[in-house]
């Protein structure tokens, strides 16, 4: 892993930046002084480094060159703060993506369940799950029970109990699921309609 640079090191690049920057735009040290309000020693001194530059320079300057602050003082790119989510293969057709990032009690997934066709295979295992529709229709057999929801439904159940899913009507499904492995349930709270 790179390690970030010190302090003294960014505060060393800025002067040369400033001179480059000033370069660039060709304006010589009498025109910026003019343009910020900082006199012209003043400002040679900080693109040689023998003055350190502070935020009540460093503003004009971003002003006058029109470029954010960051520019100007070589700030470190912030890292994008999306989470890149992996989907797999589910081993019964379809794919899940784990939304949770660490070990927990609670596990949640977005699943695209394809559809299995019309024979259940009913499994049992350790656990209580939570799922919720989120487009297309998903069949579901539990224990006795075989019904079809549709979007913003949802179901709860004790994953002892037989079960199985799968797209509905030839299509798949996209579910969102809550997964206590030893059984943990969902716990929501809600206001009661007034």
């Amino acid at each position: 892993m790179e390690e970030a640079p010190t302090y003294q090191a960014v505060l060393d690049e800025v002067g040369p930046r400033l001179r480059r920057l000033r370069a660039k735009r060709g304006l010589t040290l009498a025109a910026l002084a003019e343009t910020t309000g900082i006199s012209k020693s003043t400002l040679s001194r900080l693109e040689s480094g023998q003055r350190r530059p502070s935020l009540e320079l460093l503003l004009p300057l971003a002003g006058a060159y029109n470029v954010p602050l960051d520019d100007l003082v070589g700030a470190p790119e912030v890292g994008d703060p999306r989470v890149r989510l992996t989907p797999r293969p589910l081993a019964h057709g379809g794919t899940f993506v784990p939304l949770s990032r660490g070990p927990g009690p609670l596990q949640a997934y977005k699943m695209v369940i394809a559809d299995r066709g019309t024979e259940p295979n009913l499994r049992s295992h350790e656990g209580y799950e939570w799922l919720y529709v989120l487009e297309g229709r998903l069949r579901l057999v539990l224990g006795e029970h075989d019904i079809v929801l549709g979007p913003g439904e949802v179901a709860e159940f004790d994953t002892r109990v037989p079960h199985w899913f799968s797209g509905a009507e030839g299509r798949p499904v996209e579910v969102l699921s809550l997964f206590g492995r030893q059984g943990e349930r969902m716990h929501v709270r809600a206001r009661p309609r007034s």
